[in-house]
């Protein structure tokens, strides 16, 4: 396994996305990412599974320090008091004292950051989060969410695909030391059609989603795919017995443009 080392934060570099999982189905695939090996689990407040991604974990019999959970806090609950008792209420869903790295999901248009930032160290220096980060943050918030910070931001999580060139955001986060996640890593499953990333597949018996991914890791980013499908889990997790040429890393980062964005939403900020 590798992993994404930033501040102290030491992340498994694939972990298990589960947005759009729920329920029953949600603590199932949770026990069987667990037992092909993920170790790490991305949730959220807004995701509505975070009691479910935690029952999923106690089921699987993993002691709490073989686990790494991320969760992540919606803008609306971004004041320092609604801060405070959003992650009450995600680690009272989750059954745990802490998460390993908690997020800000989304910047918010209405809280200046500096309040938040401030309630996110809070908690950390609580101990409801062993690490603190941000998430969908441009160069110009991260710079400000850096400065601000009493604690180590340790991780940016931003929409990361080959069809989507985010060097800019990316290059920020290494000046600062910011380790980056990347979601939407198959760009939600359009990379499966993609004849480029087949063709390089073919020549280590991979398929187009598994180069897309394998993409991302060798460059040193984490990533946090989703599925409902336990075999699809598998393939996903089957990425680190093969490395891509520069040739062909460079095939892959031509398929790239700054306009490719699928998640956008009204709580986006203006995008580098």
């Amino acid at each position: 396994m590798k992993f994404v080392e930033a501040g102290g934060m030491k992340l498994p570099a694939i972990g298990l996305g589960t947005w759009e999982l729920r329920g029953a189905d949600c603590v199932r695939l949770v026990q069987d990412a667990v037992s092909i090996g993920y170790r790490h689990f991305d949730t959220a407040q807004s995701y509505e599974n975070e009691a479910e991604v935690g029952e999923g974990l106690r089921a699987s019999g993993l002691s709490r320090n073989e686990t790494f959970v991320t969760t992540k806090i919606w803008p609306a609950n971004h004041a320092p008091p609604d801060f405070a008792r959003a992650v009450e209420d995600s680690l009272s869903k989750l059954k745990l004292d802490h998460v390993d790295l908690l997020l800000l999901h989304w910047p918010s248009k209405e809280v200046p950051l500096a309040d938040t930032i401030g309630a996110l160290c809070k908690v950390k220096k609580e101990g409801g989060a062993r690490h603190v980060g941000v998430s969908n943050f441009t160069v110009a918030l991260l710079d400000q969410a850096v400065k601000l910070s009493t604690e180590p931001i340790v991780c940016n999580q931003i929409e990361v695909h080959p069809y989507l060139d985010q060097s800019k955001v990316i290059a920020a986060c290494r000046k600062h030391g910011v380790g980056v996640v990347a979601f939407s890593p198959i760009a939600r499953g359009q990379t499966a059609g993609d004849e480029v990333l087949a063709a390089i597949g073919r020549r280590y018996g991979k398929s187009a989603a598994q180069v897309s991914l394998r993409s991302l890791v060798q460059r040193g980013l984490g990533i946090v795919p989703r599925s409902s499908k336990t075999e699809r889990l598998k393939e996903n997790f089957t990425i680190f017995d093969f490395e891509l040429s520069e040739t062909e890393m460079q095939e892959i980062s031509a398929l790239s443009s700054k306009a490719h964005r699928i998640v956008d939403r009204a709580v986006s900020p203006v995008w580098d």
